[in-house]
């Protein structure tokens, strides 16, 4: 998207937190041909947008952080902002709690400083909550913080909206300027008013805006999350039933069940299971949530549980195949997708966590994040950059995440001249010329199906075959 320029369209914006979500949206928006005016306490983030440095690494951010120029600039001081602005977005954390709801703290402290600075002023200003909350926070806690930090009254001179966006680590800048909706909760139709024309300007027209009241859509956020992993269980459920079934094949399985309208092929990849600060924890949340207007959230336990299931299952796999602890095993892929380098909730670093407490010694490579997990994981992991390298001195490869880097490597990288090695393909990205040189199990396929004698006797070579799992 080119650069545009201001117009008598053009918004005040503030937003809220310029961490890994929030410096993007404020770039984005900026880079729209609005003026942005970005908030945080961590000085260094502020002092980066206003060198014009990314303060996060993500895909496009500094491009983006270009496009827009002067119109982004950044402060400490909430007054400043909130008093030459329409509307904020707030995009500050929802740690979950003990119990797995999403905590309010820093929204709520948010809301606090936003509602002083408008006592100090009489401009009419939406507050966007932006960050997911729980169902009933917008028009509970986070309605009466702002009502009595500003002194105003919701739908009269303050608007308050719940817009979450529904984008992903290592594509946000992208995700923002192309989402499958914009949904929008809205204190009055007013305000909601004001989101849809900003958001009109940016997307376009023919973009879908669904707009409703603040606990509709506090609920559609979280369905839409828990909807994913649950599509996302259910190809792991496949996959695991494949590998029992001689001449099972879950991508074959999936690909037809894509092809009816009803389901769609969208997050159908029978692998390892889905992970990140997002999609873990909603599904938790869900469960809370249902057990405390006691109701029933059996499939999002269900799904949760399935997710945790995948760990357990790779690692009690290695342990068939060697046992510490003089074994070596390469993990590949620690962030929890490609194209960024965060590892939280990994499954990667999850399966790399428990096969050293088993004794292993194990060899971790990532593009991204082999910082982060070395950092996470300290002295019980060796990291190396080359991932062929750890190839080279492992005994068991497991590729744990489908970076292309991994799907790079060819025969000559897994070929020993001692024993043969052992990979674990867990997304069934290698070159099958690799089954020549090593034994190769991919998850989510069956034992190859017993051949017609003959068929057999009329080959005299039989043709390298993939690894049934061991039993």
């Amino acid at each position: 998207m080119s650069a545009a320029q201001p117009t008598e369209r053009t918004v005040n914006l503030a937003v809220i937190g310029l961490g890994k979500l929030g410096s993007p949206l404020a770039a984005v928006l900026a880079g729209t041909g609005h003026r942005v005016i970005g908030v945080d306490v961590d000085p260094a983030l502020v002092a980066a947008i206003n060198a014009g440095r990314a303060p996060v690494r993500e895909p496009g951010l500094q491009e983006a952080i270009a496009r827009a120029g002067p119109r982004l600039s950044a402060t400490t001081d909430f007054g400043t902002a909130i008093r030459g602005t329409d509307v904020s977005f707030v995009i500050v954390p929802t740690p979950s709690g003990p119990d797995g709801v999403f905590t309010n703290r820093w929204v709520l402290d948010a809301v606090d400083e936003i509602g002083r600075a408008l006592r100090e002023t009489e401009r009419y200003h939406v507050v966007n909550i932006t960050s997911t909350v729980m169902p009933g926070s917008t028009g509970g806690p986070i309605r009466a913080a702002l009502e009595e930090a500003s002194g105003r009254r919701v739908g009269e001179t303050v608007g308050l909206t719940y817009n979450p966006e529904f984008i992903a680590l290592g594509s946000v800048v992208r995700d923002l300027l192309h989402p499958d909706m914009v949904l929008i909760g809205e204190s009055d139709p007013r305000a909601g008013d004001v989101l849809e024309r900003l958001y009109r300007g940016m997307l376009g027209a023919e973009k879908p805006v669904q707009r409703m009241n603040w606990v509709n859509a506090e609920i559609a956020k979280i369905s839409v999350n828990t909807f994913v992993t649950t599509r996302i269980s259910y190809a792991n459920m496949l996959a695991e039933l494949c590998e029992k079934l001689p001449g099972a094949d879950v991508e074959v399985v999936t690909a037809a069940l894509g092809k009816d309208s009803r389901i769609g092929p969208k997050y159908l990849k029978g692998a390892l299971g889905y992970g990140g600060p997002c999609f873990p924890r909603d599904n938790v949340a869900w469960a809370a949530l249902a057990r405390s207007l006691g109701t029933g959230a059996e499939i999002a336990a269900a799904t949760d549980a399935v997710n945790r299931r995948q760990v357990e299952r790779v690692v009690a796999l290695v342990r068939r195949l060697r046992e510490p602890p003089d074994a070596s095993v390469a993990l590949l892929g620690m962030a929890y997708k490609p194209g960024t380098p965060v590892i939280e909730q990994s499954q990667g670093v999850m399966i790399a966590e428990r096969l050293t407490e088993a004794g292993y010694r194990v060899l971790l490579s990532d593009p991204l994040a082999l910082e982060n997990t070395a950092a996470a994981l300290g002295e019980g992991v060796v990291a190396v950059s080359d991932p062929a390298s750890a190839v080279a001195h492992a005994d068991v490869v497991v590729i744990a995440a489908p970076m292309p880097a991994y799907a790079a490597l060819r025969a000559e990288h897994f070929a020993s001249r001692s024993e043969r090695k052992t990979v674990i393909d867990c997304w069934r990205i290698l070159d099958p010329g690799v089954a020549a040189v090593a034994d190769v199990i991919e998850i989510g396929r069956g034992p190859a199906m017993p051949e017609p004698q003959s068929a057999i006797r009329q080959n005299s070579v039989e043709p390298a075959r993939l690894r049934a799992l061991p039993r």
